[in-house]
């Protein structure tokens, strides 16, 4: 009997609810669990003929298949961002973002599950991808450090997760770097990004108008993220950023070296130095973090030790 892709997917979804599989994951499932049906479809396609063929068909008949199948069966859903995972899980939106921001609450401790990094284990790895992409060098900024003399939401939205300095003449010889920092105002482009462990159509304009709030002082700012449920949650963002210019990086916490600009930010010349003493006044990190541009433009180069040192 031919096998019922829609059916056994859903099948192999159901019987591990929350678990992100791609579709190539699925299709070795299938494979391992209905070897009679396998059997058949090699033996009566004309271009299959290996179990390797036949996992690679399944996979793109899965992933074409995907519309029908999320029209059909609202339970099953899939991230964004290639590879993209299939999953099955009966949380609402808001659900998935309330279990994502008690994730980000835990820092430590024995309970938290490796295999869904909370939000503060993304921040060493956005440091490592930043330096190894961009070549920028970048810092925390922990809230805890804020005063709190506007009141408890007085300071709502005003700080971003991580900051980060690129050297613009970090390949130059050291003749010219020596004439920049005499005659010129932009050695540097300073970065700032907001981090989430998840973003879906919940939560996607409120993390973008937050990301927008908290980086409105930088030349560039991201809105980071592990991961992205929807492809209109998507689409919502690159609305966004033709409006407002923030960008989008998915952060890949397994390979930090495979994560992606999704979006590239749009940039600003100039910073905006109301913005940032505000930003400065409230928060100790900071004012720590422009008093290294400081000595940067001082002295023309950075000391490692100063910045936060990439997971490796």
């Amino acid at each position: 009997m031919p096998l019922n892709l829609s059916k056994t997917v859903l099948e192999c979804l159901k019987g591990r609810p929350e678990e992100k599989m791609t579709a190539r994951q699925i299709a070795e499932w299938i494979m391992a669990n209905h070897p009679e049906e396998a059997r058949e479809k090699k033996q009566d396609s004309r271009v299959v003929n290996t179990d390797v063929e036949l996992v690679q068909q399944w996979a793109a008949e899965i992933s074409s298949q995907r519309p029908r199948l999320q029209k059909r069966h609202l339970a099953v859903k899939t991230t964004e961002g290639l590879p993209r995972k299939y999953y099955y899980s009966e949380k609402s939106d808001d659900d998935e973002v309330t279990v994502a921001e008690e994730m980000a609450a835990v820092t430590s401790g024995a309970e938290v599950n490796k295999a869904q990094p909370c939000e503060h284990d993304l921040y060493p790895l956005l440091s490592r991808y930043l330096r190894d992409e961009f070549g920028v060098y970048s810092k925390r900024i922990d809230e805890k450090h804020s005063s709190n003399k506007h009141g408890p939401k007085g300071n709502r939205w005003l700080y971003p997760d991580v900051v980060g300095m690129e050297d613009l003449g970090a390949d130059w010889r050291q003749e010219v770097r020596d004439c920049a920092k005499q005659y010129s105002d932009k050695r540097t482009k300073l970065w700032s990004f907001e981090v989430k462990r998840l973003i879906n159509r919940s939560n996607v304009r409120e993390c973008y108008f937050q990301s927008l709030s908290n980086s409105s002082w930088a030349n560039l700012g991201y809105l980071v993220t592990a991961e992205i449920e929807g492809q209109d949650t998507v689409k919502e963002l690159r609305m966004l950023f033709a409006a407002h210019g923030i960008g989008l990086i998915r952060l890949n916490p397994d390979d930090p070296g495979e994560s992606d600009v999704l979006i590239p930010a749009r940039e600003k010349s100039a910073i905006d130095w109301n913005a940032a003493n505000r930003l400065a006044a409230e928060n100790s990190d900071f004012l720590g973090y422009l008093d290294l541009v400081k000595q940067f433009y001082q002295t023309g180069k950075v000391r490692e030790s100063d910045w936060d040192a990439p997971k490796s």
